[in-house]
């Protein structure tokens, strides 16, 4: 059986971590300071961290340039697969960020705007490399409408019709987060995750709402995710990804310990 992937998420701004509630912003002055990112990401490795995703929440020429130099010094000492995403718009930005040592791109709203830059990267890199990252909140009581631009803009896609397109595309990967539940530690939405991840045939990345163990297991067996992504639960020491991972091992969800 392929082990599940327990992998923390780290939001940079400016160069630094930060963490909001909701998908807050930084315009509106809702990001608590986290740290530094490569001393964090030094810590999961530690720890035992499948994987790490790197965000950049800044989307400006000078946060792009330091995003790079976070990859770089990351990529230097770490030994765990490196994702990267936020603010990614070409097949050139793909590569920048792949030559300074990350494993994956994670695209959002750039893949909404231009459906075709998941071909085009696919092609390039091979799927593998290619993360497609949607935003969806609850409309309805049976329907999940995607956002784009950080959450802020709906764009009338349903959310499970959206990753199926995706991965018809070329996407390796799905990575769902639930704006209702970000940040909140009060579960991941179960429901989406599970239709979603039915849905389509790569793996699925359960990302917001986790709080507590129980969350992280009730996503990968109930929600029938691949792997939890997490941020606030890790970063503030709540747990460690070691707690997560024997706490999975011990109701015998497969990991790798």
């Amino acid at each position: 059986m392929i082990a599940k992937r327990v992998i923390p998420c780290l939001d940079v701004h400016n160069g630094k971590v930060t963490r909001g509630v909701q998908f807050g912003k930084a315009e509106a002055g809702e990001l608590r300071n986290v740290g530094d990112p490569v001393e964090l990401a030094l810590r999961y490795n530690e720890q035992g961290a499948d994987e790490m995703v790197f965000f950049d929440i800044t989307a400006t020429a000078h946060g792009r340039a330091s995003m790079v130099d976070v990859i770089e010094r990351a990529a230097n000492e770490c030994f765990m697969p490196l994702t990267v995403g936020g603010g990614i718009r070409s097949v050139d930005d793909m590569y920048t960020m792949l030559r300074a040592g990350a494993d994956k791109i994670s695209i959002n709203s750039s893949a909404l705007a231009n459906p075709d830059l998941i071909r085009a990267g696919a092609e390039k890199f091979g799927s593998q490399c290619i993360v497609v990252s949607i935003d969806a909140r609850r409309v309805a009581p049976d329907k999940w409408e995607v956002f784009s631009h950080g959450g802020r803009k709906a764009t009338g896609l349903d959310a499970v019709e959206w990753a199926k397109r995706a991965v018809a595309l070329g996407a390796g990967e799905i990575v769902l987060n639930s704006i209702d539940a970000d940040g909140t530690r009060a579960g991941y939405d179960l429901e989406i995750t599970r239709r979603v991840s039915e849905s389509v045939g790569v793996p699925v990345v359960a990302s917001g709402g986790a709080g507590k163990l129980e969350h992280m297991a009730e996503v990968l067996i109930e929600g029938k995710a691949d792997a939890v992504l997490a941020a606030s639960i890790f970063h503030f020491g709540t747990y460690t990804v070691g707690d997560v991972k024997r706490y999975l091992a011990e109701r015998k969800v497969p990991v790798r310990l």
